[in-house]
């Protein structure tokens, strides 16, 4: 078993500890942590909404501060060949559960990767170098691979960064920021 293997079980477990309260507020001091941060010149951010049943950052109170901004937001829709596509959000977008408890988006006017500014990632658990782990299926690395390269990549993690995730591969796409509910963690 790799370490990242040994970390996602630990972080699953740990998130699969707090309560649903504990959730929405952990997750609150995450969205309010992104208010100091030098990315609101941006024009267009893509959020991952969260699979609740795995205790996800909810990214709800996100969501409305872009609104909030007339940002464009754009959702990703996970096919299982390991894709996504990202539609815009607009007052129309219709949000389906898939068969992983996620909201996404039906249809709507499609947004190629790299016309994305600012990304915020979901992950388990991220490291003090920028590394991070997800659940392993790899959609988000392929999906920053076909950003432009002066995308902004931002974590959002309940859990407290690790030293460093030590079996991290050329694939694995590092953070720029890692926000937890405490800390504002930015890397080169």
């Amino acid at each position: 078993m790799s370490i990242k293997d040994d970390l996602r079980k630990w972080a699953k477990e740990r998130r699969k500890s707090y309560s649903k309260d504990e959730v929405e507020t952990l997750s609150l001091y995450i969205i309010n942590r992104l208010l100091n941060l030098p990315i609101w010149e941006k024009t267009t951010y893509h959020v991952f909404l969260p699979i609740v049943k795995q205790n996800e950052v909810n990214t709800e109170g996100l969501l409305s501060i872009l609104q909030g901004k007339d940002k464009r937001i754009v959702l990703p829709k996970a096919h299982l060949d390991g894709s996504l596509t990202h539609y815009l959000l607009e007052d129309q977008t219709k949000l389906v559960k898939n068969h992983w408890g996620i909201l996404e988006p039906t249809s709507g006017l499609i947004i190629e990767a790299n016309h994305i500014d600012v990304v915020f990632v979901p992950l388990l658990v991220g490291d003090l170098n920028g590394g991070r782990v997800g659940y392993g299926k790899g959609y988000y690395d392929r999906f920053l691979a076909d950003c432009r390269p002066d995308v902004i990549t931002i974590g959002l993690s309940l859990i407290e960064p690790v030293e460093t995730i030590d079996d991290l591969e050329p694939h694995d796409h590092p953070l720029h920021w890692l926000i937890t509910p405490t800390a504002d963690f930015q890397f080169n």
